[in-house]
């Protein structure tokens, strides 16, 4: 029996170490033996940077090889006399000659009654507001009993003044008692003067209780409602009850640019094109050149009369206004070809369009002769039909582009 024990107990501990020496790790020698490295390593070395930059290249390549995206649109050719191009044209406003007409309170009061309604018609002396009146009818009555008071009194002063001068000259009344009937009769005449003065204010204030249209026009809007009381000036037009224009002499207006100003000038004919209404066109003229430049953006102000205006034109609405060249002028002695103003560039003095010919883009000299903010009129370099690009895109001479559009 202990034979036996004995012998199970070497066999674990024989499997125990050879458990630990399969757990054992195997230390390098000290030293090792120099390896001697050939001219394969570094060739190696070298070759693999330049692969790495030979696939750079070739895909910064296959980059520049892709197509541009752009849009382009197709030059049309205009005869002579065909199309009448803008010399400039802009986006401005729809403005009335006389500007907008706000009518305010000349006194105090409260509003009573409006006698009109937004977009009526209203002429020169039409009541437009009643204020409440009752202080001022008052006023006016104290001022015409203090008249008839003072009337009375300057009666009676002249009266006694003519009995002084009869007994001034038989001796019986003392000069200083003759002086004072005779200033008594003149401080009634002033009072009379004064409280007939008084008694005009009081007829006008009581005239200024009903606001009339000072102009012919159209009602804008009413800035206060029935029963706010309104005061006389205040800050930003706070005593303003109403707003008119007058509709008859309705322009836009148009910030133009220092360098343009050579192409406007005064009694020049225009068109005015509202973006309400994209296809009415209404001829105008130019009728002011404001006298100063805005020095911070660079621009004069001018403004064009509309010709032929009808009930579509408001203030206020936006539109686009073209300077046109005269009659006479007009008509160009050659054939033009008519691009989008974006799609000319400028190169120092030289003007070009980037055409696209077989989906890659060429540069073309061209000569252009009068542009608007939408068309420009090519005279040579283009003869109609080509695709040209528009918009700031960068191209190269030869490069391939992936046109869009075609209008």
């Amino acid at each position: 029996m202990e034979n036996r024990t004995t012998d199970d107990g070497n066999a674990r501990g024989g499997r125990l170490r050879e458990d630990l020496a399969s757990l054992r790790l195997e230390r390098e020698p000290a030293s090792r033996p120099a390896v001697k490295r050939g001219p394969g390593r570094r060739l190696r070395r070298v070759a693999i940077p330049l692969l790495l930059l030979a696939a750079l290249g070739a895909g910064f390549a296959a980059w520049r090889g892709r197509p541009v995206p752009v849009e382009v649109a197709v030059a049309q050719r205009a005869e002579p006399g065909s199309e009448r191009a803008p010399l400039l044209s802009g986006s401005g406003y729809v403005v009335t000659g006389d500007r907008y007409v706000s009518i305010g309170v000349r006194v105090p009061g409260r509003i009573e009654r409006y006698f009109v309604e937004e977009g009526q018609p209203v002429h020169k002396g039409d009541a437009l507001v009643a204020l409440d009146d009752r202080d001022y009818r008052a006023a006016l009555r104290r001022s015409e009993a203090a008249l008839v008071l003072a009337r009375a009194n300057a009666e009676l002063a002249a009266n006694e003044l003519r009995r002084g001068d009869a007994l001034r000259r038989s001796g019986v009344l003392s000069a200083q008692e003759h002086d004072v009937l005779r200033n008594k009769a003149r401080v009634s005449a002033a009072t009379i003067e004064q409280l007939e003065a008084e008694l005009a204010q009081a007829r006008v204030n009581l005239e200024y209780t009903t606001l009339r249209a000072p102009t012919d026009g159209v009602v804008l809007a009413k800035l206060k409602e029935v029963g706010e009381i309104a005061v006389p000036g205040g800050f930003s037009g706070s005593g303003d009850l109403i707003r008119i224009a007058n509709l008859s002499d309705l322009r836009a207006e148009v910030d133009v640019n220092e360098a343009d100003l050579q192409r406007v000038r005064m009694g020049g004919p225009a068109e005015v094109v509202p973006d309400a209404y994209p296809d009415a066109r209404y001829p105008a003229k130019v009728v002011k050149l404001y006298p100063q430049v805005d020095r911070q953006k660079g621009t004069l102000k001018v403004e064009v009369g509309i010709l032929e205006p009808d009930a579509r034109l408001l203030p206020d609405m936006s539109a686009r206004v073209s300077f046109l060249p005269d009659p006479a002028s007009a008509a160009p002695a050659e054939p033009a070809v008519l691009v989008p103003a974006s799609a000319v560039r400028r190169e120092g003095t030289d003007s070009f369009v980037w055409a696209v010919r077989d989906g890659r883009a060429r540069k073309v000299r061209v000569e252009t002769a009068g542009s608007s903010g939408e068309k420009a009129r090519v005279v040579s370099g283009l003869e109609g039909g080509e695709s040209v690009v528009v918009g700031e895109v960068a191209l190269r001479e030869g490069g391939r582009v992936a046109p869009a559009g075609g209008t």
